[in-house]
């Protein structure tokens, strides 16, 4: 019996929604970061992007454990000399919840063309709205989030 490949062209993505109210962020990121690679599928090929959509609502309400709110810190380089910028977490999350939530994903997909076009689908919302009820989105129910 031959291993099942399966192919970008013919796969049919569905769209799926996480509600990150209470929950950790690191960890509806991870989720997140699984169900855009298609790793929850049982036809789940490495080298295919076989993901499916994700929305990510409620990233405003999504809890830093411990000490991170506080401690954590982001840090992005400009491209000039000395142009190193920080950002705390307590700002960021105040300011904007759904930038927060691109990094923890972003951080979590393969750093290359294969994860460059997963990040591509994903939909981040600070509150419970979105505007994508046309294409039937469901709760994702699986996982441990």
């Amino acid at each position: 019996m031959s291993t099942f490949m399966a192919k970008s062209e013919t796969y049919q993505r569905s769209w799926y929604v996480i509600d990150a109210a209470g929950k950790p962020l690191g960890r509806t990121a991870a989720l997140a970061a699984s169900i855009l690679r298609g790793k929850h599928r049982p036809d789940f090929t490495p080298h295919v992007d076989c993901g499916d959509f994700v929305i990510i609502i409620n990233a405003k309400d999504a809890v830093l454990t411990g000490n991170k709110l506080q401690k954590k810190i982001h840090y992005h380089h400009t491209g000039w000399v000395g142009g190193i910028k920080e950002t705390h977490y307590d700002r960021l999350m105040e300011t904007h919840p759904e930038r927060a939530m691109e990094i923890a994903v972003k951080g979590m997909l393969p750093h290359n063309t294969l994860g460059a076009k997963a990040f591509n689908r994903v939909h981040i919302y600070a509150g419970a709205e979105h505007k994508h009820a046309a294409q039937k989105p469901v709760p994702y129910e699986g996982g441990n989030n």
